[in-house]
């Protein structure tokens, strides 16, 4: 066993918390010299797209984060141990194995208890990244307050692991059909920075912009990685938000969408739905009006943050071993 396997099989299975983190060998060697390491969620692979496009776009996410300049560590849930990198063969098994469920942060000590399988979230996959020691993680988008939430109490269990997990966190925002205004406040309220890289406003994922100013903007991977780790430095043991709108050529026109989702609340309204069961309606009216446009620009989203989150992470790890200055 080499120096960086050594490492982190101490990591692991020495710590108190007792969870079997199985790195991949490149990972492995990765965090234990200091290279850029961006994590990412499985949930792609088993809930996004049919076998085998799910294993050619885990491995275009995959590519992206190598062509940033970092190693892409993809998490999951196998045996009661939480895989740090999966091997071709895991995510070719990942995308082939039907009913693995969904796992959140919460979930993680019941499925990890039954020794089964499971495919991480944004929640779950920044407790396993923390746990790994990996300081950056990529998504097309993260989850918010629901419209309606104010009778519903619908908000992600993304919003609260970004207050508990210290990991910095590279997305194209939130989907518009929740309330992006509300998500921002949460944010703020619970002291959660945001920063858009290169862009004014905070994105609406496959829509360039919500509307919304994004509190901060910084034009420099170097300098999110230096407020990345100053926000740490502070003393903060919470994400980050990096936000990073999907190219002009990729996106989808905002107001169109808006449009629909106006009257897809007002028809919900009508019809009682209310709830989970509006989220749904709320995407399918999405999915309708975009005529199959949005599957193409739901990939374009995971390329581009996936790149940008290697890109931020490689600036980091050069911060890093400069050392203090």
């Amino acid at each position: 066993m080499n120096a960086a396997n050594k490492t982190l099989q101490a990591r692991s299975n020495g710590a108190p918390h007792g969870i079997e983190l199985v790195f991949a060998d490149e990972v492995a060697e990765a965090l234990a010299t200091g290279q850029a390491v961006v994590a990412l969620e499985s949930n792609v692979i088993t809930h996004g797209l049919d076998y085998p496009d799910n294993v050619a776009t885990s491995r275009r996410v995959e590519a992206a984060v190598r062509r940033g300049g970092a190693v892409p560590a993809t998490i999951g849930i196998e045996d009661g141990r939480i895989l740090i990198g999966m091997s071709e063969a895991s995510i070719d098994r990942f995308a082939q194995t039907p009913g693995i469920p969904k796992v959140s942060s919460r979930d993680l000590p019941f499925v990890l208890a039954q020794g089964g399988m499971g495919a991480t979230t944004v929640a779950s996959s920044l407790v396993a990244a923390e746990l790994a020691g990996i300081a950056y993680f990529a998504s097309a988008g993260i989850g918010g307050v629901h419209r309606g939430a104010a009778q519903s109490m619908d908000i992600s269990s993304d919003l609260i692991q970004f207050t508990r997990s210290k990991v910095a966190v590279v997305c194209a925002g939130a989907k518009n059909i929740l309330d992006l205004g509300l998500t921002l406040e949460f944010l703020e309220t619970h002291c959660v920075p945001v920063v858009s890289y290169q862009f004014d406003d905070f994105p609406a994922f496959y829509c360039r912009s919500s509307g919304h100013a994004s509190p901060h903007r910084l034009d420099a991977p170097e300098q999110i990685a230096r407020a990345v780790a100053m926000h740490w430095a502070l003393g903060n043991h919470s994400s980050l938000l990096i936000t990073s709108p999907t190219r002009e050529e990729d996106a989808i026109d905002g107001a169109a969408i808006e449009a629909v989702i106006a009257r897809a609340v007002l028809a919900a309204e009508q019809d009682g739905i209310r709830g989970n069961a509006l989220t749904k309606h709320l995407m399918r009216a999405v999915d309708r009006v975009t005529d199959g446009r949005s599957a193409k620009a739901n990939m374009a989203v995971l390329i581009n943050t996936a790149e940008v989150a290697g890109r931020i992470a490689a600036a980091h790890a050069t911060l890093r071993a400069k050392g203090p200055a």
